[in-house]
């Protein structure tokens, strides 16, 4: 009997070793029970960790237990600055649950290295890393449940709707867009922590068995070796010009405005530890940049600053959008940030009509060919990739030039064998 089934509160649960896979779909629609309730994790909710004794405790617990560690972490974003963790909820065969409060033990590096040699189970790893990352636990080898589910071709990859298509049970996600710099955390809130992990090994299984069957398994490992090898993301360049509604601000001084009210309010935000919408929205941003107001009166009337927090501090967004007014011509941000690759396809056909032609012959084999294994295009072989190599193929247009060229642009072994022949192709493709 699985731990899923341990767990479910129905005396007839379903057997998860007969999860619907995509590789039925030619076969006639077979109606499926209802998905079991999964309420309570199996032993019960545990006390959250939030002390050095606890936590050392915790650390001989998961050192002793066996088997993959099930990881996951919660954040607070919307309302705290930056994505740390703000709960990390921990599952291993043998150690049991853990809930651990970040905030009160900071540093997991001790708790890292008793793991770091077992396999960790993440949903969505790329999402939970960088904050796992910050207080010290690193893995070095995982299995990406979400990414699995996407090599499988399933059609919604989120955790309830795997854990429910493949495991045949439902979670309750009613939690997952809450404050969790909250404390205490209330009880409805952990035991639905507690739950995230609670199925993660029996996930795991079901999708190695289907992977395997479907033989993308090593393409699955590649992908998670690729995941754990990562480096951290480096900062990005001029965040500001992300602000939403951007594309509606076009004159350098009005971008000169977006960018001295984004970092003052980033500055606010970061000493407030809030997050940054909530200090002043994009959309007021926006619209002082595009209104370059004189003064505080006219400011004050514009929608976004005429509340009563933005009539408290006016006088700091004005003199932000001063700041901005009094800059020199030289000193004023370009319209667009510098290009880092290929222009926009829709402008090929005028630039390079040849280049036009590569990239339409290779979208649409590198499409019919993610269709063929059942696999989303952008996993098959990400479109920058694609855009990169057509706009400027390798010299030589051979199968080892352009399996030379994928490799550097970051193309994992598996990807580089289904996509190659079809590269060569299209950059033999005549320009129309």
């Amino acid at each position: 009997m699985t731990d899923a089934q341990e767990t479910a509160a129905d005396p007839s649960p379903l057997d998860p070793s007969q999860p619907p896979s995509p590789s039925d779909a030619d076969r006639p629609p077979v109606a499926l029970p209802a998905p079991v309730p999964l309420l309570a994790p199996r032993e019960g909710v545990p006390e959250v960790v939030a002390s050095e004794e606890a936590l050392a405790q915790t650390v001989a617990r998961y050192a002793a237990g066996s088997g993959p560690l099930a990881v996951d972490a919660e954040r607070a974003s919307g309302y705290r600055y930056g994505q740390r963790a703000y709960l990390v909820q921990l599952r291993r065969e043998g150690a049991g649950t853990a809930l651990i409060d970040p905030v009160a033990c900071p540093d997991l590096s001790g708790l890292g290295q008793v793991v770091e040699d077992t396999e960790w189970l993440l949903h969505a790893a790329t999402q939970d890393l960088p904050c796992l990352r910050d207080i010290g636990m690193v893995p070095r080898r995982l299995f990406d449940t979400e990414l699995a589910g996407r090599l499988a071709g399933f059609a919604r990859v989120g955790l309830g709707a795997m854990v429910e298509n493949v495991l045949g049970y439902s979670l309750e996600k009613g939690h997952s867009a809450v404050d969790w710099s909250t404390r205490p955390l209330p009880e409805p809130w952990l035991r639905y922590a507690a739950l995230d992990v609670e199925l993660l090994a029996d996930l795991r299984d079901a999708l190695e068995e289907e992977l395997a069957g479907q033989g993308k398994l090593d393409w699955a490992h590649q992908e998670f070796d690729a995941i754990a090898a990562a480096p951290p993301a480096p900062p990005r360049k001029d965040p500001w010009r992300r602000t939403s509604g951007m594309h509606k601000v076009r004159r350098r001084r009005q971008l000169a405005v977006v960018r001295e009210l984004w970092n003052t309010r980033d500055r606010i935000a970061q000493r407030r530890d809030i997050s940054p919408g909530k200090v002043l929205p994009d959309a007021a941003i926006v619209e002082a940049a595009l209104a370059l107001p004189v003064d505080v009166q006219a400011l004050g009337r514009l929608r976004g600053f005429s509340g009563r927090a933005g009539r408290r501090q006016l006088d700091q967004w004005q003199s932000a959008v001063d700041r901005a007014r009094a800059l020199p011509e030289t000193e004023l941000p370009q319209p667009g940030a510098a290009p880092s690759g290929p222009p926009p396809p829709r402008a090929w056909a005028d630039r390079d009509p040849a280049a036009a032609a590569r990239l339409s012959k290779a979208r649409a084999d590198i499409s019919a060919r993610a269709e063929e294994l059942r696999l989303p295009q952008e996993n098959l072989i990400t479109p920058d990739t694609v855009r990169r190599l057509c706009w400027e193929p390798p010299a030589h247009h051979g199968p080892e030039a352009v399996s030379a060229a994928l490799a550097g642009y970051g193309a994992r072994p598996w990807q580089i064998e289904q996509v190659t022949p079809l590269l060569v192709e299209a950059l033999d493709a005549p320009a129309a």
